[in-house]
């Protein structure tokens, strides 16, 4: 059996949009930095299900709080890693060009990524 013509236009591949991100700016990421920060989100998604296995097998509470504590510690870290290289590249090559609009955006952020 043939499978039906589809005569959708294809999305343009420049656009990287996922279906949780309706954001339009990009970013390309050397493959290093990226690897590092994909390693890193593995790592926490894995700290997360053995978070949520443990709720399900009724662990102590207090079990449970410190586990969370080290997910929050490596998503903190994660953060932090992503706001260094944030600066020294999307930050200081648009202050070098005389911008300070991403600078701005940044002390914007600031303040949420602090709570």
């Amino acid at each position: 059996m043939e499978k039906p013509i589809d005569n959708k236009e294809k999305p343009d591949p420049e656009i990287k949009e996922s279906a949780d991100c309706s954001c339009q700016r990009h970013k390309a990421r050397p493959e290093k930095e990226k690897k590092d920060l994909i390693r890193r989100l593995s790592i926490i998604e894995g700290q997360i299900r053995g978070i949520r296995g443990m709720v399900e097998k009724d662990i102590y509470c207090i079990e449970i709080l410190n586990q969370v504590s080290a997910a929050n510690c490596a998503l903190n870290s994660f953060s932090r890693a992503l706001l260094s290289e944030h600066m020294k590249t999307c930050v200081a090559d648009d202050i070098r060009t005389g911008s300070e609009q991403k600078l701005d955006e940044l002390l914007n952020t600031l303040p949420r990524l602090m709570r």
